[in-house]
């Protein structure tokens, strides 16, 4: 299996490169997939080999194993994520001087590989001033101690709350470094809501994560006005995942001929790109000419999965097999910030990231009345005048408040909440019928959401996406679906408070707690 050279050097964990008491050590991150170790053919220092008999490995704290013995046992097992050190007998000075580390060695499924990287001893020393941690288990119940007493005596205060949790810290691996307790949310429930989705069909009574008062209630009381005129109905109609490098050449027709070539070499950079991953899938790559620059967009379909680490590292092997076989790039940076990742932006309104999802409902006006004590007019022409104030603002959202909602839910089912800069994008339009009622609808044009992977499978979070079934694979529509229709009934219930003028009375009465 072809690695690039690239993606090869990623394997050194950078500023590892320690002075030990019996010479030196530095680390190996797994960063690419599941694999067994099979052989270390050799390992180098300064261009010379270092003999066999002064190479040891150490996989864990009470495992360390020569290389005669490795190599006799046929391998060991190098799993993603999984950090091994190499412990080398050489007697070398603590030095900012950059030292050359090659390593040659064969593993399953990848077959022979080798590579050489740069980086200076440092002493150990340096890393007691740090934060503590366990290269080997940073997860188990003594270094979490130590992170706590270690943050307690820095602080000079006492963590009360935050070492309380009911999740298992070896769970956690790839979610967060340096884990020293959780942060407790309150949650609340809102419902239920009747969707009439193509994949959330029925009713659901959905978790919202959220300190802010009224919010709850304001959703409940949207979702019951919805329910008293059938529901809302959710389709999603786009879904991709990005990322954009950057390929930089000596002039714009260097740029330009590059793209040409990308263009006819599409299938192997797919091919490539689809080898990192079981599930990602690149769809198509847009091309962004730019002074002596040409910008790649890679698209990707990701399962279940939000998707951000899975594109980047697929696009990053994708793009060591062009830098490996075009000639004339100058320079290449993996994300050129075109992807605008966890930044709103308006390509991403334009050409989506993540799910397009639209929602959309149309309330009887007796229901108006009876629930919000607003004609449908009232909404509607307050929604026209509101949308002058959007466009003299800039900002990216013709609603109220979507991203109340989605940040709730995010919350409370493990998304990752930074995303909700992009997913705070929302296109929100209505219409009076030729009955007297109001047409309501919400696009949601880059909602980025997962129902697997990430922190989908972390207790609470796991246990609330099971509460409205949508924990798993084949469940990422469902959930875009109940998000797009949730974000719906939070706005026509605000619009409707604010239209009313009941916006204020409503906070001095549930949302005032001093």
């Amino acid at each position: 299996m072809f690695v690039p050279s690239i993606l090869l050097k990623q394997l050194y964990t950078h500023g590892s490169l320690t002075k030990t008491d019996n010479g030196v050590s530095f680390a190996l991150k797994n960063r690419l997939k599941d694999a067994t170790l099979k052989e270390l053919k050799w390992i180098s220092f300064d261009g010379e080999k270092v003999p066999s008999h002064k190479i040891s490995i150490q996989s864990s704290n009470d495992s360390d194993i020569s290389v005669d013995a490795l190599n006799d046992t046929g391998g060991m097992p190098f799993s993603l994520r999984q950090v091994i050190t190499v412990h080398l007998e050489l007697n070398e000075e603590v030095s900012p001087e950059k030292r050359k580390i090659g390593i040659c060695f064969s593993a399953s499924p990848f077959g022979k590989l080798k590579f050489e990287v740069e980086d200076n001893v440092t002493s150990p020393a340096n890393r007691k001033l740090h934060i503590p941690r366990d290269d080997h288990d940073d997860y188990g119940d003594d270094i979490i101690k130590k992170r706590q007493s270690y943050f307690e005596s820095f602080t000079d205060g006492k963590l009360n709350h935050v070492g309380k949790y009911s999740i298992d810290p070896d769970k956690l691996k790839g979610n967060i470094e340096h884990f020293i307790g959780v942060a407790q949310v309150p949650i609340g429930i809102a419902g239920p809501l009747v969707i009439d989705g193509e994949h959330a069909k029925g009713e659901f009574v959905v978790p919202l994560a959220t300190t802010e008062g009224t919010l709850v209630a304001s959703y409940n009381r949207g979702m019951k006005l919805l329910n008293m005129s059938g529901g809302v109905k959710a389709t999603v109609v786009d879904d991709a995942m990005q990322r954009a490098p950057v390929f930089i050449f000596s002039d714009a027709r260097g740029a330009r001929d590059f793209v040409t070539w990308v263009n006819q070499n599409i299938s192997k950079i797919r091919e490539e790109a689809e080898s990192t991953s079981s599930i990602a899938k690149l769809t198509y790559i847009d091309h962004f000419l730019s002074n002596k620059f040409a910008f790649l967009r890679f698209n990707y379909l990701t399962g279940d999965a939000a998707g951000q680490n899975m594109v980047g590292r697929a696009t990053f092997a994708a793009c060591g097999w062009i830098l490996d076989n075009y000639e004339g790039i100058e320079n290449f940076y993996l994300e050129s910030n075109f992807a605008t990742d966890k930044k709103a932006s308006q390509i991403n309104i334009m050409r989506t990231r993540g799910k397009r999802v639209t929602a959309e409902a149309t309330i009887k006006r007796e229901h108006l009345l009876q629930i919000m004590r607003v004609e449908p007019k009232q909404i509607d022409y307050h929604g026209r005048v509101a949308g002058v104030g959007s466009f003299l603002s800039g900002v990216n959202n013709t609603g109220l408040h979507s991203p109340n909602g989605i940040t709730a839910m995010f919350i409370a089912t493990g998304q990752d909440v930074a995303n909700v800069a992009e997913s705070s994008a929302a296109i929100m339009y209505s219409e009076l019928t030729d009955d007297g009622d109001l047409y309501v609808s919400i696009t949601i044009p880059s909602l980025i959401v997962a129902t697997y992977g990430g922190g989908t499978g972390m207790g609470t979070q796991r246990e609330c996406l099971e509460l409205i079934d949508c924990y798993g694979k084949n469940k990422v529509y469902k959930f875009a679906e109940i998000v797009a229709a949730v974000a719906l009934a939070g706005e026509i219930s605000l619009a409707s408070a604010i239209s009313s003028s009941d916006w204020v009375s409503s906070h001095e009465q549930y949302g005032r707690n001093r």
